[in-house]
């Protein structure tokens, strides 16, 4: 199961993709979470400690791992390199594994723009296709707010794109750009999630304004999470039974529909 998590920054998506990852892991799954937002929080919303997310250096930044597999040099002009760099151990060696889900952060190219042909967009975007592709592990991806890290092949392998909407006319506006460009890339199976909800109004604002995605599930806003996130730990340590109920209920139903 492959399944990429986008929306406006701030509304709650890395703690949604986070909650979603330990869950599939204490079901027993092999989980490869993979942070693919330049504002990296997947870490924080997984409960890694601060000492080890001090640790973490993102894909982007991996300088020797980038000339090695490119062979071309960083920050210099008019390079030949490989456009087809080999990246298929590079979860395995590279990733941080906390409470049995794999973390792998690509962090962001800072120069070019997303489009760019330098080394470190042609490892990352090879990357990418590699584990949305060819890999087997379920595989939950934390978007900027859009989809620039896939390609039109790569996809073709998401199972489902999951746009995380909260209550407000900015957030809507921020789903309705990505459906647009999951429509561009033949991405069919795109479904919403409100998140931060309190009160029916709300759930009624975001049901009108997304009435062209499915609606997965209506997630409360919660003082726990914010509680969690303050102290940084994940969102499911702190929520009791009836709280994590619903994130349960989404990953039923995701894996009823996608297996």
């Amino acid at each position: 199961m492959k399944i990429a998590i986008s929306g406006k920054g701030g509304v709650g998506k890395s703690t949604i993709a986070g909650t979603l990852a330990l869950l599939m892991s204490r079901r027993g799954k092999r989980v490869l979470a993979l942070d693919a937002d330049p504002d990296a929080n997947f870490a924080s919303a997984l409960g890694v400690p601060g000492d080890k997310q001090k640790k973490i250096i993102p894909i982007s930044r991996q300088i020797d791992l980038i000339e090695e597999r490119t062979g071309a040099k960083v920050n210099q002009y008019g390079q030949i390199f490989k456009l087809n760099p080999e990246v298929s151990d590079i979860a395995e060696k590279f990733a941080l594994n906390h409470e049995g889900v794999d973390l792998l952060v690509l962090g962001a190219v800072e120069k070019g723009g997303s489009g760019c042909a330098c080394p470190e967009n042609v490892l990352i975007r090879a990357l990418v296709t590699n584990l949305v592709l060819y890999k087997d592990d379920c595989l939950i991806m934390d978007m900027e707010a859009g989809v620039e890290h896939l390609g039109r092949a790569t996809a073709r392998g998401v199972d489902a794109m999951l746009v995380v909407v909260e209550p407000g006319q900015r957030s809507v506006d921020c789903a309705d750009r990505i459906l647009t460009m999951c429509s561009e890339l033949g991405i069919k199976n795109v479904k919403a999630i409100a998140n931060k909800i309190t009160s029916e109004e709300d759930l009624q604002f975001i049901q009108s304004a997304t009435s062209d995605m499915e609606l997965l599930a209506a997630i409360p806003y919660l003082d726990e999470i914010r509680s969690a996130d303050r102290a940084g730990h994940s969102a499911l340590s702190k929520l009791n039974h009836e709280q994590s109920h619903v994130f349960k209920e989404l990953l039923n139903q995701l894996q009823s529909e996608l297996s």
